[in-house]
């Protein structure tokens, strides 16, 4: 099976089985996700989505957390992995935002990048997840199912997933495809136990049909 064959196969299955797929974090506006993407970082969903009301409810936007000191922000995020960097990266993300940006979010990648805290993944995030540009972010998840499925090829990197994501990917579907693989790794395609037989995919999963299925026979 080629590439593009294996890609429209798993094209397909999402847009049937899953035609709505969308973040997991909680969010109002561009401010809420970018706050929310940067505390996701090793840290779960579920847990960013219990700190970031009182957060968000004492900083609602970029003006007021950015006049607010790390060891301030410190407090209400303590729960979540890694509080203090966290900390310090969500007020200097918001003074920058401030002082460069007029406050508002960017849209592009590359300026998105420009904020502290804020690396390749989560700016295609937001880029992509709010202002629906056509970039890949790739997570843990994205990158473990990418492999598995045999969607990329040599690809030891995320940024080399990235490419060869977006490569094959129509630009109008990759905010979609960034969801699908993240939700299908979360909770079917999981890191130590894959549930192979609750999975649609596995006619052409490389994974399943080199190691599972060998193994059953």
């Amino acid at each position: 099976m080629t590439i593009k064959e294996r890609f429209k196969l798993t094209i397909e299955f999402f847009l049937i089985n899953r035609p709505v797929a969308e973040t997991e974090l909680t969010y109002q506006d561009p401010f809420e996700l970018i706050v929310a993407v940067i505390l996701s970082a090793q840290c779960t969903d579920k847990r960013v989505n219990m700190i970031t009301p009182a957060l968000l409810e004492k900083y609602p936007d970029a003006e007021s957390m950015s006049k607010a000191e790390p060891e301030e922000i410190f407090e209400y995020i303590k729960s979540c992995s890694y509080p203090n960097n966290k900390a310090k990266h969500l007020s200097g993300m918001s003074r920058m935002l401030v002082t460069e940006f007029g406050g508002k979010v960017p849209s592009e990648p590359l300026l998105l990048q420009r904020l502290p805290g804020v690396g390749r993944k989560t700016a295609n995030v937001v880029a992509s997840v709010v202002f629906r540009k056509p970039v890949m972010a790739v997570d843990t998840h994205v990158f473990r199912v990418s492999n598995r499925i045999g969607l990329v090829k040599n690809a030891k990197t995320p940024l080399i997933v990235e490419i060869q994501l977006s490569n094959h990917i129509p630009p109008e579907l990759i905010h979609l495809a960034h969801h699908w693989l993240i939700l299908h790794g979360r909770y079917v395609c999981k890191a130590r136990n894959p549930l192979c037989s609750k999975c649609g995919l596995t006619d052409f999963c490389k994974y399943y049909n080199e190691k599972v299925k060998k193994n059953k026979t």
